[in-house]
């Protein structure tokens, strides 16, 4: 009778088996609890992400070493300064193997072609529009199309910067090559040139007239300072602080009015946010103090380079030569704008002033210039464009709880565009690729933290519609003493 009555509930407990299976209950299953079917759908949705992503992302290792090489190429100028690079096309080499690699990464990358935000739409506007001007060109179509190819370059950085940079880490690497590349310039052109006036034609490409280098400067100096407040250690602050003497002395060099004016107002904007708003008030104590030695010591020829502007030249070779300078520009933007009354649609085409104008400079004010060579559209664009940058910094200053480094990012992009927009005014700065940059940046910074939040979002509701187990079997009280639990 006692087996019967064993063999009897040991049946009636493998008949109850698959129910306590399926519920997750029962002898042996109190201590490992079945999963809801939404975290099963969430851990299957994450394994299959990490299966995906590991491959991904050495595909587009390979594609993220090209964007960095062309960005150290564009902005470090290596062939200036190491002698045997100067043999070989490391521009167009490192240009074609990122155009190459913006082809071979459509498709795997977590952000697609449709996920470009406006401004890389009104970039791609521009281009086009460039070209159309170069080839109805009413002064040198050839030249103009030939321009107009070597500026497209900036398009393919601009994509693969947008596509690649999905992480604040890899932003940082990427302003890390423009930030340094500067500081180490400079510190070239000051040993090989120092005797040399306003250091111009000693570096070469986007530095070698002295207020395109002094425009180079200023809009590095907000990523260089940045840099100088991250960093944690001893040595990283003391490389970073140099490198911005070393740009600030490089300044102060090329007697640059309008890169001075410039640095002036970009300074002030750089020490609002870190040191007012950061609260980091020796910032301020230390820029001018700075400041005064070096115009103290350096400064002299911009002194009087600055004297023609308010008319208190005392007639050196200096202020004269400054003098006929700035009457050349006045006169060469009097003709920028009669050239966009004359050709409104579609310009005189990319890089034609100089022959246009008949004196063989370019107009400096980047407006003018973009708008006399590619038409008014181009310049409605451009603007448009660079507005873009700013309603991205709007938007991230707009959220809330944010995290110290993308405050920091965003204070130096915000004051490296107004280093740009003022000083186009005074510049033929239009295709200099460090402003292109620059919104690329703030592109991806808003990008990055809108999938951060879509993230948290994700997370939230899936913490919702998981319940978690009680742990309790509703037939522990039947089976529990005949089945041993494991």
């Amino acid at each position: 009778m006692v087996f019967g009555a064993l063999n009897e509930r040991k049946e009636m407990a493998l008949q109850n088996f698959p129910d306590q299976l399926r519920a997750g209950s029962g002898p042996g299953w109190s201590r490992f609890p079945m999963p809801s079917p939404a975290t099963r759908q969430a851990s299957t949705t994450d394994a299959r992400l990490s299966r995906v992503s590991r491959p991904e992302k050495q595909a587009l290792s390979g594609a993220f070493f090209w964007l960095s090489a062309f960005y150290f190429v564009y902005c470090a100028r290596p062939e200036d300064y190491i002698f045997f690079l100067r043999y070989l096309p490391l521009a167009k080499i490192t240009g074609t193997a990122a155009f190459l690699s913006l082809l071979t990464s459509a498709g795997k990358t977590p952000r697609r072609f449709k996920d470009l935000p406006r401004e890389g739409k009104y970039l791609f506007a521009i281009i086009i529009l460039l070209f159309v001007s170069g080839f109805l060109s009413p002064v040198w179509r050839g030249g103009a199309v030939s321009h107009t190819i070597d500026f497209a370059k900036v398009y393919v950085a601009w994509v693969l910067t947008f596509l690649l940079i999905t992480s604040k880490e890899r932003l940082w690497r990427i302003i890390h090559i423009q930030a340094a590349s500067v500081p180490v310039l400079c510190l070239a052109a000051l040993m090989m040139g120092h005797s040399i006036p306003r250091l111009n034609g000693v570096m070469g490409g986007i530095y070698s007239n002295a207020n395109d280098l002094a425009f180079a400067i200023v809009l590095s100096v907000p990523f260089s300072l940045a840099f100088l407040i991250r960093s944690k250690g001893l040595i990283g602050k003391l490389a970073w602080g140099s490198g911005l003497i070393v740009m600030a002395a490089t300044l102060f060099m090329t007697a640059s009015r309008s890169g001075f004016i410039d640095m002036v107002i970009t300074g002030t904007i750089c020490l609002w946010h870190f040191g007012v708003r950061g609260r980091r008030f020796y910032l301020v104590i230390a820029t001018l103090f700075v400041s005064a030695i070096l115009m103290m010591s350096l400064g002299g020829r911009l002194r009087a380079r600055m004297s023609t502007l308010t008319g208190s030249a005392d007639g050196t070779q200096v202020e004269e030569r400054a003098y006929e300078s700035f009457e050349e520009r006045k006169e060469g933007m009097i003709k920028a704008f009669y050239g966009m009354l004359n050709y409104p649609v579609f310009g005189i085409g990319h890089r034609n002033f100089p022959v246009y104008s008949g004196n063989w400079i370019d107009v400096h004010c980047a407006y003018l210039q973009i708008g006399v060579e590619g038409g008014i559209p181009v310049l409605i664009l451009y603007l448009l464009f660079f507005r873009r940058g700013f309603k991205n910094l709007r938007a991230i200053r707009k959220k809330r709880n944010l995290d110290p480094e993308t405050t920091l990012l965003a204070g130096a992009l915000h004051a490296s565009l107004i280093g740009f927009v003022v000083g186009a005014a005074f510049g033929p700065e239009a295709y200099q690729y460090f402003a292109y940059f620059a919104v690329a940046y703030t592109s991806v910074l808003f990008a990055i933290s809108r999938e951060a939040e879509k993230s948290e979002t994700s997370a939230a509701k899936i913490s919702k519609t998981t319940l978690p187990y009680s742990g309790k079997s509703r037939n522990n009280d039947k089976i529990g003493a005949l089945t041993p639990s494991y």
